[in-house]
This record gives structure tokens, sequence and C-alpha cells, in this order.
């Protein structure tokens, strides 16, 4: 794997989906999986992929992580910042968020094992993200959708 050099303090790219349905009572759900390593709740999100757009490659995202698939939107609907964990140090990314609209789950999916997922109400899945401009991001995301129905 090479490494690319960095300038102190330059933050790295990467794209996230933010899987949401309608709950049987018409409120919004956001789909939350937990990472690979320090299991914390988080969106689907991965580093930009050579060959796809990046909403494209956050649907793979949410795809791989989740196992869901539906309209992603081509425009990010917000972003936020945070200090990914590496093997040996941290890095700053900056996280565009795309909105999917869940058309279907999956049964069976790439990382189900790897990973725990569930659907909350848009305030639980706020306050259980550990990140705080993902958190808000989310929050924000209640006024766009009621904006947008």
């Amino acid at each position: 794997m090479k490494k690319v050099k960095r300038k102190a303090g330059e933050k790295r790219s990467q794209i996230a989906a933010m899987p949401i349905r309608r709950a049987a009572d018409g409120s919004p759900e956001i789909l939350l999986v937990t990472s690979r390593t320090t299991r914390r709740w988080i969106v689907p999100k991965g580093w930009p992929m050579k060959g796809l757009k990046d909403h494209d490659a956050a649907a793979r995202e949410a795809f791989e992580e989740a196992g869901v698939v539906g309209r992603i939107s081509d425009t990010p609907a917000g972003r936020y910042t945070y200090w990914k964990r590496m093997r040996d140090h941290f890095t700053l990314c900056e996280v565009k968020l795309y909105l999917l609209e869940v058309e279907q789950q999956l049964e069976n999916w790439a990382e189900q094992h790897e990973r725990d997922l569930h659907w909350f109400k848009l305030a639980d899945a706020a306050d259980l993200v550990d990140e705080p401009e993902l958190g808000t991001a989310i929050r924000e995301l209640e006024t766009q959708l009621v904006l947008a129905a």
C-alpha cells in the first residue's frame, strides 16, 4: 500500500450514506451500523472509490456494511469531520454525507458478521453517535426531511 504524504492538518476525504426510511407511524428513521474495531455507532462510510462518483461509492458502502439498497442523493446532505483511528496514528477526515432512501434491506450482505445494525429515530441516533458533528447532521436531517415531504 502506497502512503500518501500529507501536510500537517490536511484532512482526508471520506464518503458516507445516511440510510433513511419511514417508520410505520410515518416518522423518519436512520440506520446506524457499528464500526468494526471500536463498535461505535456510525453511518456506513469509507474512502472514495476510483471509477465511482462519491454518491455511488456511498451507496456501495451502505450495501456492503448494512445490506441496504435504494435511491442515493447525488449532492451531499451534510458534512462532518472526525479523527479516524488508523493502525499507528489518527488522521483528520472530512466526510460527505449522502441521503439514501432505503428501498430494500437484504437478508445477507458482505459485512453482516462484522457489524451490528439498528434503525433509530433521528433524535436517538443523534445522541448515540460519538462524533458531535455527525450528531448535528442527523438532527438537521429531520428538518430537511420535513421540508422535502
